[in-house]
This record gives C-alpha cells, sequence and structure tokens, in this order.
C-alpha cells in the first residue's frame, strides 16, 4: 500500500480523496494555488505545497510543478481526482516515468477511450450497443452528406475530441447540414485545437443513464448500477440520482452486463463509469467511457455501502477486486450547489461567503470546501458543494432533499439552493418524468 499520496486537485474532491487516505493510514500532500490557499484541503492534508498562481495553466495543470512537488515532498503516488488532469494521458506517462504511481487510467487507456471516435469503435468490437453512424472520424463533408442519408434524419454531429457539448450539433432536414458541419468544425478547433467530427442518430426523448465500474489488474470488472443524471443545462449536469425512475430490473441486468463487458474487453484498471444514452423504448446506446471518478460517485457510495475512492487506491496498488457486482439498496439524490445565479442565466457568482450553515440529520451527507469566511475565486468551476440524501424509496429522499435545502444557508453569494428547490417541486421530476431535454422547459419562478 501507498505510504504517501499527492492529491493533484483541489476543492470537495481533494478533501474527500484526503478522508479517505487518512482512513487507510496514508500520508496526504495537498497542492494549491495562490487563489486556494484558505481552502480545507489545505488545511486537513498532512503537507501542503503552493504550485502557482491563479490560472489552472499555471497551476493545476502545470505538470512540471505537481511532478516537482511529489518528488520533494516523497509521495509514492498521485490520485487526480476529476477534471483537470484526471484524463490527461501525458500526466498519466509522466507520473509512470518519474515511478510515481497515477491512481487512475493508463496512458494508453486514456488515448484509446478519450477519443470518442476511436472509443466507439472499441465498444462495437465488444458488442457493446452503439448508436448508428459514423464508425470513425468522417473524413469529408461528401461522406458526412452520405452518411447522414444513411442513418436518417435527424442525427447528430459530434467532435471527436469533444466534452461538455462543445463541437455538437444537431440537425433536423438535409439543407441544415452544410452550416451544422462548418460551425461544429469550427467550434471544435477552438475549443479542442482538432476539427475531426463523427455522427451519430439523434435519440429522441433520451436519458443519460451511466453505469458505474470498477476494474483490477488482473482483467476482473465489476459494476456497481446506474445512475440517472439526465438534468443537463447546456450538457452540464445539475443533479443525479440512483436508482433511475426510468430502470427496469432487466434494463439494468442488461446495462450493467454490457458495461463489465467493455471494462472487460479493454482489460480496464480502476473506477470509471460507461456513459449511455437511453431511448423513450429502453434501448440503450454507448456514448463514451470516463476513465476517473465521477463528481456523482456519492450517491452510488451511499446506494451499496461501498467506498470508491478507496477502491480507487487498493486497485492502484495491485489489490484484487471481489468480482461481485453491487445493487442499490437504497434511493439517493445529488444536487451540485454552484456559486450561480439562477435568477440571471446561471451566471457564476464569485465572492466571500458571509454566513454558511450545513444542512444535517439522517440521510444527509454534504461534500464540500467552503465555509463561512471563504472567498471563492473566479478562476475555477462554480461548484462549491454536493448536497446528498439517502432514503428507503424515492419519494422519502425528495422530501429529506427538501427539508435540508430549505436547512442549507450560504449568505454573501448567489447560488443554486434556489433552483433545486424549486425543482423537488417540478412534477415531472417527482413523477420521474424527465429527459436530457428537461431544462428546455423549465422556469425558474424569482421569489417575490
Amino acid at each position: 500500500m501507498f505510504k504517501k499520496i499527492l492529491i493533484a486537485n483541489r476543492g470537495e474532491i481533494a478533501l474527500r480523496v484526503i478522508r479517505t487516505c487518512k482512513e487507510m493510514g496514508i500520508k496526504t500532500v495537498a497542492v494549491y494555488s495562490t487563489a486556494d490557499q484558505d481552502s480545507l484541503h489545505v488545511r486537513f492534508a498532512d503537507e501542503a505545497v503552493c504550485i502557482g498562481p491563479a490560472p489552472s495553466s499555471e497551476s493545476y495543470l502545470k505538470m512540471s510543478n505537481i511532478i516537482a512537488a511529489a518528488e520533494i515532498t516523497n509521495a509514492d503516488a498521485i490520485h487526480p481526482g476529476y477534471g483537470f488532469l484526471s484524463e490527461n494521458a501525458k500526466f498519466s506517462k509522466l507520473c509512470e516515468d518519474h515511478e510515481i504511481k497515477f491512481i487512475g487510467a493508463s496512458p494508453e487507456m486514456i488515448n484509446r477511450m478519450g477519443d470518442k471516435a476511436n472509443a466507439k469503435s472499441t465498444m462495437i468490437a465488444a458488442g457493446v450497443p452503439c448508436v448508428p453512424g459514423s464508425e470513425g472520424v468522417i473524413v469529408d463533408f461528401a461522406q458526412c452528406e452520405k452518411l447522414a442519408t444513411e442513418t436518417g434524419y435527424p442525427v447528430m454531429l459530434k467532435a471527436s475530441a469533444g466534452g461538455g457539448g462543445k463541437g455538437m450539433r444537431a440537425v433536423f432536414k438535409a439543407e441544415d447540414l452544410k452550416d451544422a458541419w462548418d460551425s461544429a468544425r469550427h467550434e471544435s478547433k477552438a475549443a479542442f485545437g482538432n476539427d475531426d467530427m463523427y455522427m451519430e442518430k439523434l435519440i429522441e426523448e433520451p436519458r443519460h443513464i451511466e453505469i458505474q465500474i470498477v476494474g483490477d489488474a488482473y482483467g476482473k470488472a465489476c459494476h456497481l448500477s446506474e445512475r440517472d443524471c439526465s438534468v443537463q443545462r447546456r450538457h452540464q449536469k445539475l443533479t443525479e440520482e440512483t436508482p433511475s425512475p426510468f430502470m427496469t430490473d432487466e434494463l439494468r441486468e442488461a446495462m450493467g452486463n454490457a458495461a463489465v463487458a467493455a471494462a472487460e474487453y479493454i482489460k480496464y484498471e480502476g473506477a470509471g463509469t460507461v456513459e449511455f444514452l437511453v431511448d423513450k423504448h429502453r434501448n440503450f446506446y454507448f456514448m463514451e467511457m470516463n476513465t476517473r471518478i465521477q463528481v456523482e460517485h456519492p450517491i452510488t457510495e451511499e446506494v451499496v455501502d461501498y467506498d470508491l475512492i478507496r477502491e480507487q487506491i487498493s486497485v492502484a496498488a495491485g489489490i484484487p477486486i471481489s468480482g461481485k457486482n453491487y445493487f442499490p439498496k437504497l434511493h439517493s439524490i445529488e444536487c451540485r450547489i454552484n456559486a450561480e445565479d439562477p435568477f440571471n442565466g446561471f451566471r457564476p457568482a464569485p465572492g466571500k461567503i458571509v454566513s454558511f450553515h450545513a444542512p444535517g440529520g439522517h440521510g444527509v451527507r454534504l461534500d464540500t470546501h467552503v465555509y463561512a469566511g471563504y472567498t471563492i475565486p473566479p478562476n475555477y468551476d462554480s461548484m462549491i458543494a454536493k448536497l446528498i440524501t439517502t432514503a428507503q424509496t424515492r419519494e422519502e429522499a425528495i422530501s429529506k432533499m427538501k427539508r435540508a435545502l430549505d436547512e442549507f444557508v450560504i449568505e454573501g453569494v448567489k447560488t443554486t439552493i434556489p433552483f433545486h428547490r424549486q425543482l423537488m417541486d417540478h412534477p415531472d421530476y417527482v413523477s420521474g418524468n424527465y429527459t436530457t431535454k428537461f431544462m428546455e422547459d423549465f422556469v425558474i419562478e424569482k421569489p417575490v
């Protein structure tokens, strides 16, 4: 087992990893930018190293600074959390070259699954259902036009190197295809330095359902059931739940088996998720694989009583998994609390937190790195907390979330707490009748 782990991240996920490391008797090293010197992850780690100024390009994305911090503190492993360098093949290789264990996917695995067109062809070979469309990168517009006709409209153009909705265009009729092709490639080139595109059949009334998997170094994988991530805004998840209200036992078994088959086919090592789109007829199609821990991992932990960070660390240390699959015993919901103004287009709202009161009680979990007096910097993602409620039934979990949101006080900055409180009363959400299009029709009511 590792003696000391450096956490190459910030905020709540850094603190989350530190907590498990402490329980395992492993020393921790926090890294931080000058903007994060007062963050809780810095305070609770055994050691802390400043790795640069506020811009992430000069700190959390500065590979040489992070490797240097690991070497001067004698860390024998690095946990990347999510975001930043967690799915960066170059950084994974750099750790390998410096004989520091990267607690995540290998460079080869990141490259293989990080490119969406390559990932899709790999999944087809593994026998995992995939959305009809191109089997790789589209070479030119003539091929794009031919594929769209063969696949049948509507179709979705996607950037091969994409993420977060960049370089994606839905096309409903042939005359709109050329404009969509040009604008998607231009956006992808600007965002990722790569304008390669692929095409898929547009899935109507889709739900975004992911399967949590864990694989070990010996070719064995298991799944921990699903998370429904369909409530999204601009392809960014707002809330997640498990089990999905759309799921049946048969669908769970089929999707779980497909995810395990995918992981074992590529000999995946570590925690990851296989993400699917599920249509209204409960047909499911592979979308992408995330080779890291997910933001929403706590809800899975709550319903199956399983520490995913501990398992990540154990697998990285060469300990085999049990191989059994896990199924939800309870119902859990997560609301992502962002420093944003939901009444003004979710505009980011950094600043100083004047007052802070955390909700508590049975079945309430709060993962956060902020407190009264903490200043939220403008340089990073706006998520400041994850509020999780867990109960015997979905109805009880929603009721508990309403109570917890009412109890949650953050003053001094705008947050998305009022949005989540309205969401918990929305009839379509309460009935479980929602898709990835849910937010397009959601009207946030301003307080009188």
